[in-house]
């Protein structure tokens, strides 16, 4: 086997011996002479209460790799809680990627198993594996389980979004709102819903970069440390056959991961992720692709946000392969998974065993129910809905603007009982996209208007250039761009505009003729909101980082520049 570790072990001068001997403290000497040296990058933290677990996982993994001659070595890397960091997460999953591609590339390092669970983890460290390319494998860790309040299953995220509002429009108190804050997270685990990082997770694997059957096993469950054990193994395997991304992630891969987000029902982010997973491959996604490939998929998981049941029962019912069984004619047959065979070939044993969490293609929760792309004088370059979390009665709807600045303009006006709203008017919100926030925040789901809520109003158009959690709900366009930050229409809107969206038809524009429009300019209070960082990674960010449709990613950091160091460290 020819190892690239070799390259800093082998051979007798002082370089290797500063290598090897700084490493020894108790490692046998056949540990640095044809043994593959697997990191196993991990994103545990404390701070990061998703992804705690994780150290445990590690033992795993750890585990197996001995057990196939391989050295397995810890690496912590940047970790990133969706729930805690400000001002987002998303600020800094391309400083997450970088760093971790850095250090796998610096390193005496042969694979990688890649440890994720909350939102952006996943997303980083295929960003950062695709770049360096050396073989690498992920273990996701895993939903949290049920948990319950009053009796009732509660869907982490999704019923915060709910609750929340039911306290705004007066139908549940502050005190009982409270008191389910100790019943929504029972376990160990990410989100337990069909948020972004159970969606990473499955797509993730039906991109082939996780070993089939396991993406969606509950965190507390033993079969995820016995498939964290064997995907060890399986990273010495990878190497001795010097299977690496670049040799098995393929256009076709990208195809079955949008077939795997539409059926699932997944989160929009999947889609700014997926993106920026194959700029760093070179391979040529574009929102067309998802609309192409995933719109006129029917969503099959009766999941929250968009239907009922929660990730422990989707694992019990059959997980992603039964799902994915049930699209197979959808699949790209030749595309492969880290296991070295195709993805299909890992559906035949994979029944439905519950089919009210897992519907059958003959009865689907939604017929088309995939994200959708649209476009139009608002969105020239692209917005995107999720037709399954939305009102039907309002995917196609012609109304008022009604236009906030900043996510600070909002939260100081939307509950003024002044406000000029009804229930067919559009909530505007700009200066959240990726330059303008910075880091395109989940904020597009914005709440309702408290006198709407009290009227029985439950949604509304809402339009935005952020992103909004894969928990939550609603009939939202998001994602618009450009940016308003980046000279977007959406910086020119005035309130009193009429905004009319046509999902069907691919379309949401700005009823202002073409003149018009062109003779405005964005407001002052529009300007001051947008970021202006003076230093460090934030300037570097947003003077660096591409719109939504792009994948968010920095334009620096597109493409891969494999593994090679040219240089000795002494």
């Amino acid at each position: 086997m020819n190892l690239r570790s070799a390259q800093w072990y082998a051979g007798q001068d002082r370089n290797a011996y500063i290598h090897r001997a700084w490493m020894r403290r108790g490692v046998p000497a056949d540990a640095f002479t044809g043994r593959p040296q697997i990191a196993i990058a991990n994103t545990a933290s404390d701070l990061t209460p998703c992804n705690a677990h994780l150290d445990e996982v590690a033992r795993s993994v750890r585990d197996g790799v001995h057990e196939a001659g391989g050295i397995p070595l810890d690496l912590p890397v940047v970790s990133l809680g969706e729930t805690n960091v400000r001002p987002t997460a998303m600020l800094w999953r391309n400083m997450a990627a970088m760093a971790t591609e850095e250090m796998l590339r610096a390193n005496p390092l042969d694979g990688v198993v890649l440890l994720g669970g909350c939102d952006k983890t996943i997303p980083s460290l295929l960003m950062a594996a695709a770049s360096v390319d050396l073989p690498a494998v992920v273990v996701p860790g895993g939903p949290m389980l049920t948990g319950t309040f009053r009796g009732t299953p509660l869907g982490c995220g999704t019923d915060v979004w709910r609750l929340s509002e039911e306290v705004r429009a007066g139908t549940l108190s502050q005190e009982q709102f409270t008191r389910s804050e100790s019943s929504m997270i029972r376990s160990r685990g990410h989100c337990n819903t069909m948020g972004t990082a159970s969606t990473m997770a499955l797509v993730a694997e039906a991109l082939g970069t996780v070993v089939p059957g396991v993406a969606g096993t509950p965190a507390p469950d033993s079969r995820l440390l016995e498939a964290a054990h064997g995907t060890g193994r399986l990273a010495v395997e990878l190497v001795a056959a010097e299977r690496r991304p670049s040799t098995f992630l393929t256009k076709g891969s990208f195809h079955n991961a949008i077939v795997a987000l539409a059926a699932v029902g997944g989160s929009t982010n999947a889609v700014v992720h997926l993106l920026a997973i194959a700029g760093r491959l070179g391979i040529e996604l574009t929102l067309d692709d998802f609309d192409r490939i995933g719109s006129r998929v029917p969503v099959l998981v009766d999941l929250q946000p968009a239907g009922r049941f929660l990730m422990e029962d989707f694992h019990r019912a059959g997980g992603l392969l039964a799902v994915l069984r049930e699209v197979a004619d959808l699949l790209d047959p030749d595309a492969l998974t880290v296991t070295g065979r195709p993805l299909v070939d890992h559906l035949a044993d994979a029944p439905i065993w519950d089919a009210e969490v897992i519907r059958t293609r003959a009865r689907p929760l939604v017929e088309e129910g995939g994200i959708a792309v649209l476009r139009g004088s608002l969105a020239p370059d692209g917005a995107l809905i999720k037709p399954a979390a939305a009102s039907a009665h309002l995917l196609r709807h012609r109304g008022r603007a009604v236009v906030f600045d900043s996510i600070e303009d909002f939260h100081a006006r939307v509950d003024d009982p002044d406000l000029d709203v009804d229930a067919d008017s559009v909530l505007v919100l700009r200066g959240c996209g990726p330059r303008g926030y910075p880091g395109m925040p989940e904020v597009a789901n914005m709440p309702l208007p408290t006198k709407l809520l009290e009227q029985g109003v439950r949604d509304m158009v809402r339009v935005c250039d952020g992103r909004m959690s894969g928990t939550a709900y609603g009939t939202v366009v998001l994602h618009v761009a450009p940016e308003a930050a980046a000279g977007g229409p959406l910086a020119l809107v005035r309130t009193g505009d009429v905004i009319s969206l046509d999902v069907e038809a691919r379309r949401v524009d700005l009823e202002v003729p073409a003149d018009e429009l062109a003779a405005r300019t964005p407001n002052k209070a529009t300007v001051e909101g947008f970021a202006n960082p003076r230093r460090g990674w934030e300037r570097l960010y947003v003077d660096h980082v591409q719109q939504a449709d792009k994948g968010v990613d920095l334009d620096f950091l597109v493409g891969s520049s494999g593994s090679e160091v040219s240089r000795e460290s002494h």
